[in-house]
């Protein structure tokens, strides 16, 4: 029989078909130790976000919906080549404090009292973020930022006690002494260093 390269060929297309046919039907025999159905082997691994229910007693608990949010996207500026031109990777999170029913009136109150001054004309706070080259991580940025300005006003700054004041008063009151003194040293170093005065009688 004469050989025939296109039907050795037809022939080896055959075998691998058959081949990966054979492998797609058969079960994987190898499991990760780590998979998740060996370390959740009740689970019905539907995974899902839960809901996010508030402490009524805090005044921050952190959380932030994402809806009561207006965000833009925008090219950032600086080095980075064609991708900055192609990828807008700068966030720009606009926050309306007097439309937050979410926050506590304490905080609103505290915020408008530390940042009323950063305010748009139409009541919006402004946070920017253009550290990084990915639109997710200056989005992450953007939120934290925020996050950190609201507990910094969810913070009760307590009165200090009469015994606070006065153990302030006493450490200015001896470094203004110390520095009177530091002087005084200064300058009688000063006098010594000049040279005698000669009197002629």
């Amino acid at each position: 029989m004469a050989f025939n390269p296109l039907r050795v060929g037809f022939l080896q297309k055959l075998v691998q078909n058959a081949f990966y046919t054979t492998m797609m039907r058969r079960p994987m025999a190898y499991k990760s130790a780590i998979s998740l159905e060996t370390l959740y082997p009740n689970s019905s691994l539907k995974l899902s976000t839960p809901a996010f229910n508030a402490d009524p007693k805090e005044k921050f608990s952190g959380f932030i919906p994402m809806e009561k949010l207006d965000i833009t996207y925008s090219a950032s500026s600086g080095p980075g080549g064609q991708n900055v031109n192609k990828v807008h990777t700068k966030v720009d999170l606009r926050f309306k404090l007097s439309e937050a029913d979410w926050l506590h009136p304490e905080v609103k109150e505290k915020m408008l009292e530390l940042h009323g001054k950063k305010l748009s004309k139409e009541g919006y706070l402004i946070i920017r973020s253009d550290a990084t080259r990915s639109q997710q991580l200056n989005l992450a940025d953007c939120l934290q930022k925020l996050r950190t300005l609201l507990r910094d006003a969810a913070v009760t700054q307590r009165a200090p006690s009469p015994e606070t004041l006065e153990k302030v008063r006493q450490r200015h009151l001896k470094a203004a002494r110390m520095r009177v003194a530091l002087k005084r040293e200064d300058a009688v170093k000063r006098a010594q260093r000049q040279p005698p005065t000669v009197v002629d009688l």
